[in-house]
């Protein structure tokens, strides 16, 4: 082995013994059949937040095929509120092409840190669809001139921020930023409910990552600051409450 590749290997091994996460190590991390870059400008993406993809593009179809826009009308906006890497985004506008809803939708990534905000941009350009999303740094959904969205996902830190230093060692990496959602874990996900009613287009929707444990404060926090609002919870492969689905109901 040469001396240099033996010293990079060292290093490694080193930054590993520390409990850094692999991803950071190999600067890679798989999602939804993705390659995505990551580094400590923004969380690692889980294998849970597939569901928000998957769930995301389902209701993107319905509304394609279901509720057709008419002639001339611009393409649905889906808003991705605190996008980090740039993960479910950059799954969703790739599939997105693939499907050939191209023509039907455009996205929109935001996030409160610009550092993060320059990472989803690097992965959107490395995986073809920068000319797709809109990026911005602004606070949830607190963006001037931003036209409603017919789609707002996001997956907001949610973790009691007593029990962010109880976390494994390799979160100890990662941006408490993206990772502590206050007292009960909710505060930020309560924020951006106070302002969906606000952002989104008549016959719009969202889709809100939770964690476990939450489901039922969620629901109680949309009859507090939605009322009339149906809520629906999707579980993940894990059977835990994981995606809370929010739409005013008809006629709202």
């Amino acid at each position: 082995m040469r001396a240099d590749h033996a010293a990079t290997f060292r290093g490694v091994v080193d930054r590993r013994v520390t409990g850094e996460p692999v991803a950071y190590i190999r600067g890679l991390k798989e999602f939804y059949g993705l390659v995505l870059s990551v580094d400590p400008r923004a969380l690692i993406p889980r294998p849970e937040t597939e569901l928000l993809v998957e769930i995301g593009l389902d209701r993107m179809r319905r509304s394609i095929t279901e509720r057709p826009r008419p002639p001339g009308a611009p393409p649905s906006i889906a808003w991705d509120v605190a996008t980090g890497s740039g993960a479910v985004c950059v799954a969703l506008a790739v599939e997105s092409r693939r499907r050939g809803y191209s023509a039907d939708v455009r996205f929109r990534a935001t996030d409160v840190s610009a550092d993060a905000l320059s990472l989803a941009m690097e992965n959107a350009v490395a995986h073809g669809v920068a000319d797709v999303i809109e990026f911005a740094v602004a606070d949830l959904t607190e963006l001037a001139d931003a036209a409603p969205a017919d789609l707002v996902l996001a997956n907001l830190p949610y973790i009691p921020t007593e029990v962010v230093p109880t976390l494994p060692v390799a979160a100890s990496f990662e941006p408490v930023l993206a990772l502590d959602g206050g007292k009960d874990g909710l505060d930020l996900i309560r924020r951006l409910l106070a302002q969906l009613d606000g952002v989104l287009a008549e016959g719009g929707m969202a889709l809100l990552e939770i964690g476990s444990g939450q489901a039922q404060n969620v629901r109680a926090s949309v009859i507090e600051l939605l009322p009339g609002w149906e809520v629906t919870i999707h579980p993940d492969l894990a059977g835990v409450p994981r995606v809370a689905e929010l739409r005013p109901e008809a006629g709202e």
